[in-house]
């Protein structure tokens, strides 16, 4: 006997207003005890470490040739107007305002986000989780704080190198591949460029930063079923993270740009 498509709406509705509340509950929680001592140091640097260091080789890669394919397509389009020279402003700008965040938050989400549902997830499983309880340690500061704190602070500074590589594979298509003046490219890169434009993107760094460790954290604690239940709480934390990134980029654009 099919369901009746009412019901089934209603059935989807009431389990993504209970999947939200249980974020929300979670995001709430672990907000409260970051702001409450004891922290973990050496976890924190633990996870700084392995959220910022090691993905800058794959950030910068993304970012550099993101900056020399839009030195190219801004050619392309501008050429049919003679407006070549304002290729600088465009690459500056739609990295540091855009690019350079969203597209380093989804590389982080990829590697990062993926691995804390995997990592945390294995401890739900394995039952490692409820001996940390059992030994008066609480589960939230000492798994999900410390990355959520790693997370808000290097990827500002992850999304700043991005930026400064991406407008150099700019400056190198321009300057080698399409006969830029190395001094005027520079110099109309830098009379464009407002102090909003970057602050704006590292304020959308810090929010990914956020949501890339809360997914991850949440999809791997609440994970259940073994084997299988890691993999989907992996899966979920990746598109999670991927989709409110998309998201809060609007949201955060309109408050900054809309007039």
């Amino acid at each position: 006997m099919s369901i009746p498509l009412v019901t089934l709406l209603g059935r989807m509705t009431l389990a993504f207003l209970e999947a939200i509340g249980s974020v929300t509950s979670f995001a709430l929680q672990s907000v409260r005890c970051a702001l409450q001592p004891p922290w973990y140091r050496q976890q924190i640097l633990r996870q700084m470490l392995e959220i910022g260091y090691y993905s800058l080789p794959i950030v910068g890669l993304t970012a550099i040739f993101t900056g020399m394919v839009l030195a190219l397509q801004s050619y392309t389009g501008f050429a049919r107007f003679s407006a070549e020279s304002a290729i600088p402003n465009v690459v500056v700008v739609s990295l540091t305002r855009e690019l350079g965040p969203v597209l380093a938050a989804l590389m982080v989400a990829g590697r990062v986000g993926a691995a804390m549902a995997a990592e945390i997830g294995t401890m739900r499983v394995t039952e490692q989780i409820d001996a940390l309880t059992t030994l008066s340690t609480n589960p939230y500061k000492y798994l999900v704080v410390p990355r959520l704190i790693a997370g808000v602070v290097t990827m500002p500074i992850l999304v700043l190198i991005a930026d400064i590589i991406g407008v150099l594979g700019g400056y190198l298509v321009g300057v080698y591949k399409l006969d830029f003046n190395d001094q005027a490219y520079l110099r109309n890169t830098l009379d464009f460029l407002q102090f909003q434009d970057v602050f704006s993107g590292l304020v959308k760094a810090a929010v990914f930063g956020f949501l890339i460790t809360l997914m991850g954290c949440y999809h791997g604690y609440t994970s259940k079923g073994g084997a299988q239940g890691v993999g989907t709480a992996t899966t979920n934390a990746v598109v999670s993270a991927s989709a409110l990134i998309l998201t809060f980029n609007y949201f955060i654009t309109e408050a900054f740009f809309a007039r």
